[in-house]
């Protein structure tokens, strides 16, 4: 079944994704338990917390990354369009054409820059006109100007910072609705990760954006909304993922209702 666009009840329009009682399990190891959060439309939202708290294993969930882990298994709903992507009739591929995803590591294909954009929209069928295509995703994700006279040259010549804007335009070249963001400017510098923030900034006119950052200062410039993520603390060998909290990103920072939250936004542990 190809996900349906038009479904959605009037009532929550304003959501892109909504998790009800999602746990996620690595075989019989429960990793994130009970994640149950309303994802708003064109809206940033920030996944903060430990390392080792499921932020990432929580976003691979909602584009369904984590099926190509032989041992992983999520259990609950994630409903995109009111529809729960991890029905038996939901194609995985369609999933991931709407919710597409920016890596860690920029990863660009051995190819030339021309190719990374066009390649999966190739493979999509896409038949509109192809150089359109490829000028529209680069200026969106502002490298037009730095690559246009070289789009034939390969893509691993370029810098970091263009890599990684390189593997957003690409991302967005499949036309998605949702982008997912782990961490994409941990490995660039202070200038290449100020064009990534301002890039988030101007797409999320267009598209739902969940990034997950280590960096509760890019968490507090860039989100809208914030979901502080933990583990129990009293059993930290368990490692069992958790939502402590979840809301408007300057309530979360300024003026959170749980201890745990303060705690970890005065940097108190982490």
């Amino acid at each position: 079944m190809v996900i349906n666009m038009a479904t959605m009840d009037l009532q929550d329009e304003e959501l892109a994704l909504r998790t009800r009682n999602v746990n996620v399990y690595y075989s019989d190891n429960l990793a994130v338990r009970d994640i149950n959060m309303d994802v708003k439309r064109q809206h940033i939202t920030a996944l903060i917390g430990p390392s080792g708290c499921g932020k990432s294993t929580l976003l691979r969930c909602f584009n369904r990354m984590n099926d190509l882990i032989p041992t992983a298994r999520v259990e609950g709903q994630i409903l995109y369009n009111e529809e729960n992507i991890y029905d038996r009739e939901v194609d995985e591929v369609e999933v991931r054409r709407r919710i597409g995803m920016v890596f860690q590591k920029p990863n660009p294909f051995p190819k030339s820059i021309y190719e990374n954009i066009s390649f999966g929209p190739k493979i999509n069928g896409y038949k509109g006109n192809m150089d359109e295509l490829v000028e529209r995703t680069l200026r969106q994700a502002a490298l037009w100007d730095e690559v246009k006279d070289r789009l034939q040259d390969n893509a691993l010549g370029l810098s970091g910072g263009q890599q990684q804007r390189l593997c957003i335009a690409r991302a967005l070249a499949t036309e998605p609705d949702v982008l997912l963001m782990d961490e994409p400017a941990s490995a660039l510098d202070p200038i290449a990760t100020l064009k990534i923030e301002e890039l988030m900034q101007e797409l999320k006119e267009n598209y739902t954006i969940i990034v997950v950052t280590h960096n509760m200062q890019q968490a507090a410039r860039v989100s809208d909304m914030t979901a502080f993520m933990s583990v129990d603390r009293e059993n930290p060998d368990e490692r069992i993922g958790y939502m402590v909290e979840y809301g408007p990103t300057e309530q979360i920072f300024t003026a959170p209702n749980k201890q745990e939250t303060e705690d970890y936004v005065a940097g108190r542990f982490g």
